[in-house]
């Protein structure tokens, strides 16, 4: 294979990747150890801050190890449709949500059926999937169909209109550009016992900078669970991406992204992979070309996006905590 050279520029300390693999190190080395949820244990932080220009298609895509950008923009959009059944991702190839659903039927039915085969089964039997592959009310559902209730005359509620929190924002920020709500919750406290994994990417908040032509929109995310290792990378893609997204169909430049972490961790399981990747340099910088502009924001494509300049070092793979 050829070898490729990269430009002194956009290696050494300030290269945007450092600041992740600052934090990474940080963690590994100060973060107070703790039992958690998963009884795997971690290494944990209180608050954390990032920050990435998203100017001239630049992309929060890591390069220290090769992370799956279009698995992630498959869960992007199907976070869009609204949908919360694996089913949809599964006959993508998308195996990112596939532990949840698996470990609550082998704990609820008994059957003690590997991995592989129940996403199999899945992919295989509509009504399978239907009983056994959806995740409760999680992020998409949330995102575009947050559930209401209206008062009736004889004493109860009835169910209302499901509000849509993405189309609203799209249009707070074409009618009204300054307006500090521009905000997109997915910490519902009603309904978070009925959801697989309660939301950790949960608050975005949109900001636009300057005005007319020179419109930035800015987007600040709070996340209050991060998993640094495994989760974090496909968290920057993601926030950036629907910012790329959002900045298009309100016709206005990509600003900055503005990632806040809650409680931030790295798990102790993860070592091998923490080890091997902070002995590795940043090389290149990734951008994202939007290859045309649908009628809105639910329109788009996997055939859409377009990633240029990426030239990451190999994946390292490690379990998720479930």
């Amino acid at each position: 294979m050829a070898s490729i050279s990269i430009p002194s520029e956009l290696v050494g300390p300030g290269h945007p990747e450092w600041q992740y693999l600052d934090l990474m190190r940080q963690i590994w080395a100060q973060g107070s150890e703790r039992v958690d949820r998963t009884g795997i244990g971690t290494r944990s932080i209180a608050g954390a801050m990032l920050r990435f220009d998203l100017a001239d298609g630049s992309m929060p895509l890591l390069t220290t190890k090769r992370v799956y950008w279009k698995t992630a923009t498959r869960e992007m959009l199907w976070f869009l449709t609204g949908e919360t059944n694996i089913r949809p991702l599964v006959l993508q190839g998308v195996k990112i949500w596939n532990e949840w659903p698996h470990a609550k039927y082998v704990r609820e039915s008994g059957d003690d059926i590997a991995l592989e085969d129940f996403v199999q089964r899945i992919a295989a039997d509509e009504d399978f999937a239907a009983r056994w592959g959806d995740l409760g009310p999680v992020y998409g559902k949330q995102w575009v169909d947050w559930p209401t209730y209206r008062y009736r005359k004889d004493g109860l509620y009835e169910k209302g209109p499901g509000i849509n929190q993405v189309a609203q924002v799209v249009e707070s920020l074409r009618t009204n550009p300054g307006s500090r709500r521009h905000i997109i919750e997915g910490w519902n406290v009603a309904e978070l016992e009925r959801m697989a994994l309660p939301p950790c990417h949960k608050t975005y908040q949109f900001h636009v900078s300057g005005e007319g032509s020179e419109a930035r929109l800015n987007c600040l995310l709070y996340q209050r669970s991060c998993d640094v290792a495994l989760g974090l990378p496909f968290n920057l893609w993601s926030a950036a991406l629907l910012t790329r997204m959002i900045a298009q169909q309100v016709e206005m430049e990509p600003g900055e992204l503005v990632w806040m972490g809650g409680d931030v961790h790295l798990y102790l399981n993860h070592e091998h992979l923490i080890t091997e990747q902070l002995t590795r340099e940043p090389q290149g910088l990734p951008r994202l070309e939007i290859m045309r502009r649908p009628a809105s924001i639910f329109d788009y494509r996997i055939e859409d996006f377009e990633v240029r300049d990426y030239t990451p070092h190999g994946p390292i793979k490690a379990p998720v905590a479930v």
